[in-house]
């Protein structure tokens, strides 16, 4: 391990639109962030080919790209991005004294504020059709790409209140919504389930799981399977949507930051503050209600700001 520690005044862990905003912001204000880009460079949305809800892009933009112009609009302030990953840290519990972090397992880093933006990754089926597929037809965000499947069949996967409300949303622009519940009924509350079993474009299937996604570029449909008789059956749709949740980054974390039962981190009130002074979370790894590009940038602007006042208050 290097004896010399590097002394920085913000470290910023993860690179999506949290990440990259907060250096945005946190490089203007003379912060002199660090950036390190975790295992996946530019989050979730560098598995997505289209991103059309994101202001500011008209004609709509490709995951990977709006990415890269947010790296470089952070690096055009001075923000300095490191591909790498932080792989442990040791909070300081007192007001104005540094945090320890190691990065890529060997390099000690003491940093005076930390912005922690390691987001959430969804969970998938983990079947071979269907991670071929990412990008092609199956999704995990309904919300963020039902649009590109207006007037067509599509089916959606997970029995939740997430599912629910998903393939309720999906049900308003799509001709048809299959959902495939793996149970013999919905894990969702009472009052979701009576919401979807009572919209006539959504078909329920109790007790179904999917075998196998069709298609060789894209989704061109679904083989079933009913996991009480074992019978398959095939559907066409062009669309395949997984809902049974997410996983918050936040591993490294635990045991030093406040975390409800799943692992979102905790922050104070409508701030970014975790219960460690200097500790600021956004994005995905702290929000598991909205999930949006836009809304974990918005709260990357929060954190920086409110990483700003804490050196300010500190000096």
């Amino acid at each position: 391990m290097n004896t010399q520690p590097e002394h920085i005044k913000t470290l910023i862990i993860g690179s999506g639109p949290a990440g990259y905003t907060a250096a945005i912001y946190a490089a203007r204000a003379d912060m002199k962030p660090v950036v390190y880009t975790g295992m996946e460079p530019g989050g979730q949305l560098t598995t997505t080919t289209e991103v059309d809800n994101f202001p500011g892009y008209p004609d709509g933009v490709d995951g990977p790209s709006m990415m890269v112009q947010l790296q470089q609009q952070a690096e055009r302030f001075g923000t300095e991005v490191r591909i790498g990953q932080i792989t442990a840290v040791e909070f300081s519990k007192q007001p104005g004294q540094p945090h320890k972090a190691i990065a890529d397992g060997s390099k000690e880093i003491m940093a005076d504020t930390v912005i922690i933006s390691t987001g959430a990754s969804a969970k998938y089926l983990d079947i071979p059709s269907e991670q071929r597929l990412r990008g092609g037809g199956v999704s995990a965000c309904a919300v963020c790409d039902g649009f590109f499947y207006k007037g067509q069949e599509v089916a959606i996967v997970g029995g939740g209140d997430t599912a629910a409300e998903e393939a309720s949303y999906l049900s308003k622009i799509c001709s048809k919504v299959t959902m495939l519940v793996r149970k013999d009924q919905m894990r969702a509350s009472k009052t979701m389930q009576h919401r979807v079993e009572n919209i006539p474009n959504i078909e329920i299937r109790y007790n179904t799981e999917v075998d196998e996604v069709l298609g060789d570029q894209v989704v061109e449909g679904l083989r079933m399977v009913n996991r009480l008789t074992g019978e398959k059956e095939e559907i066409a749709i062009t669309g395949l949507f997984i809902a049974i949740g997410h996983t918050p980054n936040t591993d490294i974390f635990k045991g030093q930051l406040d975390m409800d039962e799943v692992g979102y981190i905790q922050t104070q009130g409508k701030t970014t503050k975790t219960n460690k002074p200097g500790v600021f979370a956004c994005g995905d790894a702290q929000d598991k209600e909205y999930r949006q590009a836009i809304t974990a940038a918005g709260t990357g602007c929060m954190a920086a700001l409110d990483a700003e006042r804490y050196l300010a208050a500190n000096e």
